[in-house]
């Protein structure tokens, strides 16, 4: 686990930088894709929503939500990715909704800095974000 800070323009900045956000998003795109079909099905864009557990805890805590509830949340999360209702989600779509939900949290973080215990797997995109903030920054002399 690593600890970053971060306002909204840090993760406005990284969403609105076309090359590294493609980057980012078509690789974690890559990694959703279990059966390598070049589009998401509603049960890996759900498996990868429930590996973040985003709805089945509340500030940490497990919370207990009924199975058909949790079906309904994750039907919309998936309709709302599915832009052409073709009943699967595509690379451009999945970019789109993306750019579209680190946006929405850019403006939710304002311009105060907020520090985040996030994993150090690679796969956060708050964390991506701060650390491409980190690799714009000036590197101080090195030590020969």
């Amino acid at each position: 686990m690593g600890v970053v800070i971060v306002d909204g323009s840090t993760v406005r900045d990284f969403a609105n930088d076309e090359a590294q956000f493609k980057k980012s998003v078509d690789e974690t795109f890559t990694k959703l894709d279990l059966n390598n079909d070049g589009v998401l099905s509603r049960s890996e864009l759900r498996s990868a929503f429930e590996t973040l557990r985003l709805i089945e805890t509340h500030f940490g805590v497990d919370i207990a939500t009924a199975p058909e509830e949790l079906t309904k949340l994750y039907d919309s999360i998936f309709d709302k990715f599915d832009c052409d209702q073709s009943g699967s989600v595509d690379l451009e779509e999945f970019r789109s909704e993306m750019k579209k939900i680190l946006l929405a949290v850019a403006d939710g973080l304002g311009s105060s800095p907020i520090q985040m215990v996030l994993e150090d797997d690679g796969q956060s995109f708050i964390k991506q974000a701060a650390d491409f903030e980190a690799s714009k920054l000036p590197q101080g002399p090195s030590s020969a």
